[in-house]
């Protein structure tokens, strides 16, 4: 009995660690297989957001090429319009001297008519009355003949070369309206690509702006006064070659031009003063966004007031606008935190870096390092927490990153 009992527990033993270690077998490859699934899901998820990333990229270079295209032929149509607008001046100028000398011309002759007249009269008056003078005078008078009939046919010249510079002055005149009908067509169709051009270039960057919740006119009048320093706002045309203030059509459209064009020029300095780009230029995985959510470290639900771009320690961290550092250190929850204040009340917090490469004071530009990716701070692991905030409030820092997206 004892040795059978021995031999029992030998094989229930044998047949529990043979159990035990299939079971463990079993287990071990189910978790390599498994684990390798999810590292070939997460190579292609990191593909994918590099093809995408790159995509966009490109994207924002062929955005700005053509916004650098879109400056160019505005600027040489501006050229070709001022050009043609001082031709018009001097046409204009030349057709009101060829007026005047005309006016003139045709004065001239009326005086010689009335002249004439006067001398035909009075000769007609002295032959009637003295004809025994005449009669003894006979030289005189023929002399007096020739005289007048010489100043007749002078007359008579002259009053066709006068005709025949009417003419010709009238003939100019036509011709130079219909020089000025041309340039005015020239000019309207000049008029109507500049304004399509302005129409493509500020509409996006104003949408962009109120997309951001940002008050456009608020933005211009602050540029403005901050760059008014070379003379101030834009003197509005005028065509008029009389010395007069009418305004016609034409002035009109350039002014609404110039106008469009200053606006853009300020949208274009407003736009590096706010954050309209990525704090992170390398690659990252987008894990928490703006909102309520629940907590990583004690599971309730809490607001956050910013988004989290997760990556490796070291990942190089970038401002978003211009703006001054009011802050870089340690400061509780945030871990190593870097504040930079830009324009319009503006400020951006990058938080959880593991260096920090700015001072408090220092001035940075878009795309200045400003310090690394790192897991400071009160964390699950490496991330940065971007926040924006506008007059102290937190807002979603996604409207600027998407705003900006859809210009650039």
């Amino acid at each position: 009995m004892i040795a059978f009992s021995g031999a029992s527990l030998v094989v229930a033993w044998a047949i529990i660690a043979t159990a035990i270690l299939l079971m463990d077998s079993i287990g071990s490859g189910n978790f390599r297989d498994q684990a390798k699934r999810d590292q070939r899901t997460y190579e292609v998820r990191l593909n994918v957001l590099s093809a995408e990333r790159d995509a966009r990229a490109a994207e924002a270079l062929a955005a700005q090429e053509r916004f650098n295209s879109a400056m160019e032929q505005i600027s040489k149509m501006q050229s070709q319009l001022l050009d043609s607008e001082t031709r018009r001046s001097e046409m204009e100028t030349g057709i009101e001297v060829i007026q005047s000398t005309l006016r003139r011309t045709m004065r001239e002759r009326e005086a010689a008519r009335v002249e004439l007249a006067a001398l035909k009269a009075q000769f007609d008056e002295e032959g009637d009355g003295n004809n025994e003078i005449m009669a003894s005078g006979g030289s005189a008078a023929s002399e007096a003949i020739s005289f007048l009939s010489n100043a007749l046919v002078e007359t008579a010249a002259e009053r066709d070369t006068i005709r025949a510079d009417a003419e010709d002055a009238l003939s100019r005149a036509d011709e130079m309206a219909f020089e000025i009908r041309m340039m005015q067509d020239q000019n309207d169709q000049i008029f109507r690509q500049l304004e399509e051009a302005m129409t493509v270039s500020v509409k996006p960057l104003d949408k962009m702006f109120r997309s951001a919740g940002l008050n456009t006119d608020t933005i211009i009048n602050q540029v403005r006064r901050g760059y008014s320093g070379q003379g101030g706002p834009l003197t509005p045309l005028s065509f008029s070659t009389r010395g007069d203030d009418k305004v016609t059509p034409d002035t009109e459209r350039a002014n609404r031009i110039l106008n469009q064009m200053d606006a853009l020029n300020i949208y274009r300095i407003a736009a590096e003063k706010a954050p309209f780009a990525t704090p992170v230029r390398a690659g990252y995985r987008f894990t928490s966004g703006f909102g309520m959510r629940r907590d990583p470290k004690t599971g309730g639900r809490r607001m956050h007031e910013g988004i989290d771009f997760a990556g490796p320690v070291g990942t190089p961290l970038v401002a978003t606008a211009d703006g001054v550092i009011t802050y870089a250190g340690w400061q509780s929850g945030y871990g190593r935190l870097v504040k930079i204040k830009h324009e319009f009340g503006i400020e951006t917090r990058f938080a959880h870096l593991s260096k920090i490469n700015v001072n408090v004071g220092q001035r940075v530009s878009r795309g200045d390092r400003i310090g690394d990716m790192g897991a400071s701070g009160r964390v699950t692991g490496p991330h940065l927490h971007y926040e924006v905030r506008v007059d102290g409030q937190a807002v979603n820092p996604m409207i600027y990153i998407k705003a900006a997206n859809d210009v650039f």
